[in-house]
């Protein structure tokens, strides 16, 4: 058993824990037990620190919301150029995947339920971050002359986001969380080709 930590500690302990027990086992079969015995304490400790498992879940996806974001915004502001800064996102989003490939897994878990939960409300947050992030830089391209004008940014956005998860899906079908990054080149590049033929 581990010694006594402060609660805000022992609490990222539990969500990472849990994030990283989704790479390998669904997240519907992972148990608070599952969680205890990887962190290393009893599950009434885990009790102590989330009153469900649900909060469990709603914590990491808080977390992944505020990780991720921070990755994205800090890969766009350090860009020169709009249409830099979507292929720097692209590139943090798919480095952030293979760094924590429990993520996707949980999101899909959760979108897959048909009802509203906080958990799904945290995803939703997150991704209504994401596109108003990506419709930022889209704006900046097409002020910049980067971007034709005639460019449609909310289709440009949803389909930049349905491209990530293209990879994401099917790394998880062949296990290989990392073989995203070399498929990754091409993809964006096609994407880029596209949306600069936009008229």
């Amino acid at each position: 058993m581990q010694t006594r930590l402060p609660t805000e500690e022992r609490q990222a302990e539990i969500v990472a824990a849990a994030l990283s027990l989704a790479r390998d086992i669904s997240p519907a079969s992972i148990t608070t037990g599952d969680i205890a015995t990887a962190v290393g304490v009893s599950q009434g400790a885990v009790f102590k620190h989330f009153p469900t498992k649900e909060a469990i879940w709603v914590a990491a996806m808080q977390w992944v919301r505020e990780r991720l974001l921070a990755k994205l915004d800090e890969a766009a502001l350090a860009a020169a150029s709009g249409v830099l800064a979507l292929e720097a996102v692209f590139r943090a989003h798919v480095a952030f995947v293979i760094a924590h490939p429990g993520v996707p897994r949980v999101i899909f878990h959760e979108l897959q339920q048909p009802a509203d939960s906080p958990v799904k409300q945290e995803v939703r947050a997150l991704l209504q971050a994401y596109r108003q992030l990506l419709l930022n830089q889209f704006k900046a391209g097409m002020k910049s002359g980067e971007l034709p004008t005639g460019i449609n940014p909310e289709a440009a956005a949803t389909l930049f986001v349905g491209i990530v998860q293209g990879l994401v899906m099917q790394s998880m079908l062949t296990g290989k969380p990392a073989a995203m990054k070399t498929q990754a080149e091409g993809v964006f590049a096609i994407y880029l080709r596209g949306i600069r033929a936009a008229a």
